[in-house]
């Protein structure tokens, strides 16, 4: 049997904020797997459906670029969030985002891509910039759209600077409506994304496994209820609709309009303009998430330095 440790206990609390003991208790009835504890207190109706993001632990940048019907976006981490705000680290990162342009979300290839101004690889100037800035950084991710007709648009939330910020969306609309008006469609679809935070573009997208695992915890919480198989099957139907609701980008409600499903919004979209548009794909890097930062004891590291 696994060791059930006080930081898994805590790590456990932390991500479903059950009682200490009901964690404990989770822990002891799945052998210590994590996942599972938080399936097993959901079940017991003793946690919420939480979304197991991590801990947002790094600072830096997220930057966007588009070109019609390609965007590319970048995530470049630091160490303090005052580098976000140095013009050096900024030009960098807005560049970056510029050459993604041309690496079809490979951060390898993009790494070692030739530096706009002939300076070396990006890699090359990431470096140069660790030793000038003095603060560890890395090219952490990257990721593209595009379509063979339509546009790419972005959205950057929280913006240090234009393009730049702690959000970067981009939302790829295939049409051959005005480009103009579908970028500012395209635009507000992204803002709907950067605070709804959608986890598949629709059902067929969804992630098989944290459906089937979503479908588990839904049924043992309706079996609870004592009811006949019949009445929890529709139960099942119920509760899936509203999970679809929640993490399908064109099943969630349109927060721009607050009216219709986002799906229903950009079918009215294509009625206003006249042609046919279809949403085919979003991106969304917010900095820092799913890195766990190391938590620092501050009075145990003085207390080293003074006894050093």
């Amino acid at each position: 049997m696994a060791q059930i440790t006080a930081a898994l206990v805590k790590e456990l609390r932390d991500q479903s904020g059950a009682g200490m003991m009901d964690c404990k208790k989770a822990l002891a009835e799945t052998d210590g797997d994590l996942e599972g504890a938080v399936d097993w207190l959901r079940k017991k109706g003793l946690a919420a459906a939480a979304k197991k993001a991590g801990r947002v632990a790094s600072e830096g940048l997220v930057a966007v670029s588009t070109d019609g019907a390609k965007g590319a976006v970048v995530e470049v981490n630091a160490e303090t969030d005052f580098v976000s705000r140095n013009e050096q680290f900024q030009s960098f990162v807005k560049a970056v985002a510029q050459q993604a342009l041309t690496a079809n979300g490979d951060v390898d290839a993009l790494a070692n891509s030739a530096y706009p101004g002939g300076e070396g690889t990006v890699a090359d100037v990431l470096t140069k910039n660790i030793a000038t800035i003095g603060e560890n950084m890395s090219l952490r991710r990257t990721a593209s759209l595009e379509v063979s007709e339509g546009v790419v648009a972005s959205y950057i939330h929280n913006q240090t600077a234009p393009g730049l910020g702690k959000i970067g969306v981009l939302v790829a609309l295939e049409s051959s409506g005005d480009a103009a008006k579908l970028e500012a469609f395209g635009k507000q679809v992204a803002m709907h994304v950067a605070a709804a935070n959608p986890q598949a573009l629709d059902r067929d997208s969804v992630d098989v496994a944290a459906l089937e695992r979503e479908k588990e915890v839904l049924s043992d919480q309706a079996r609870a209820s004592g009811k006949p198989e019949e009445i929890i099957e529709k139960m099942l139907v119920g509760r899936l609709r509203k999970y679809y609701e929640e993490v399908c980008l064109l099943e969630q409600g349109y927060v721009i309009d607050g009216e219709n499903s986002v799906g229903k919004a950009v079918e009215l979209f294509a009625k206003e303009l006249g042609v046919p548009v279809k949403l085919t794909g979003f991106v969304r890097f917010q900095l820092g998430e799913g890195i766990e930062k190391k938590e620092e004891d501050f009075a145990a590291e003085v207390a080293a330095t003074l006894g050093n």
